[in-house]
């Protein structure tokens, strides 16, 4: 884990607000679009940009390696880098060399994917607590040769409490992600005041109309409280079943961040005063067919409003 100096440089480098480069998981852009795309939201004012993952296809470490090598002071995390993709001594490693590099400007999110994930690789998926501990754990083993002793810090993607509660024990923070500002304040709860609370919280970046949003927003809702496990946590944040069935107005603005940009900036602030840190636009561009650039425009109009959250 990393020392409290090096989480308090974390969130200065944060800031309250970024983005995840609006690349769909199953795409991979010319890295030279890529850059274009990272230094227009540098310019824009987003003090930090974050890269997702399957397995297999692209590499989230050396994407931030091209990217850092390419803006001048935005910082790059990982969100998540998958557990599945890599040994957990390379890892650290990777992100050790990248820090030592760029310092100040990475940060290391973990994640322990889906079944299929640990397939690809020919490993059973077996008990994702018991998996994230031996990982976490082996990270910092001694190897035949040392990592660089740059320091940075490493968050987990985690819903769930027993996840939640083992990032508080090992690592430096945690990465939840699509679910309303009440359950930011239990995770805060839950870390204290010395651990990283970064969120990504779904948002629909296109504002042109509004009524359209509202409707993407609201089928997004309906897919997630399908699952039975999301809608028993959102039931366990007070939420009336009666309120859940129907899939009411309050909670579709309460997990999903859409409409006018003072409207999106409004949700991302609800997170911000629950505890989080650092709030992480997770758009449309990262789940459907938008194209890099369209997603990057978007960005753009969102900048003003949504980079004076607070």
């Amino acid at each position: 884990m990393a020392s409290t100096s090096v989480i308090e440089a974390a969130r200065q480098s944060l800031g309250p607000v970024g983005a995840y480069l609006p690349i769909p998981f199953s795409g991979n852009p010319p890295i030279g679009l890529q850059r274009a795309a990272a230094g227009r939201l540098e310019r824009a004012g987003y003090p930090a940009l974050w890269t997702n993952e399957t397995v297999g296809g692209k590499d989230p470490l050396v994407q931030m390696a091209l990217l850092l090598a390419a803006t001048e002071r935005i910082t790059f995390g990982t969100g998540i880098a998958n557990i599945w993709a890599r040994a957990p001594q390379t890892a650290h490693a990777a992100a050790a060399q990248l820090a030592q590099a760029y310092p100040g400007r990475v940060v290391l999110g973990l994640g322990g994917g889906y079944p299929q994930q640990a397939a690809l690789v020919g490993r059973e998926f077996g008990s994702p607590l018991a998996t994230m501990r031996d990982y976490l754990e082996r990270m910092t083993a001694p190897t035949m040769t040392p990592a660089p002793a740059a320091p940075y810090p490493r968050i987990v993607a985690a819903n769930g409490p027993k996840m939640i509660t083992l990032a508080a024990e090992l690592a430096d923070g945690v990465l939840p992600a699509g679910l309303p500002p009440a359950f930011t304040a239990q995770v805060r709860e839950t870390l204290g005041p010395d651990k990283l609370v970064v969120v990504a919280v779904s948002t629909i970046t296109d504002t042109a109309d509004p009524a359209t949003a509202r409707v993407k927003a609201r089928s997004a809702v309906e897919t997630s409280l399908s699952r039975s496990w999301y809608a028993a946590t959102v039931a366990r944040l007070g939420y009336p079943d009666e309120e859940i069935a129907r899939v009411s107005d309050e909670l579709v603005s309460a997990i999903v961040a859409h409409g006018d940009p003072d409207s999106i900036a409004a949700t991302l602030a609800a997170h911000l005063a629950a505890g989080a840190d650092h709030v992480i636009l997770l758009g449309s561009g990262t789940d459907d067919s938008t194209d890099l650039m369209t997603g990057i425009e978007r960005l753009e109009q969102l900048a003003p409003a949504v980079l004076r959250a607070r």
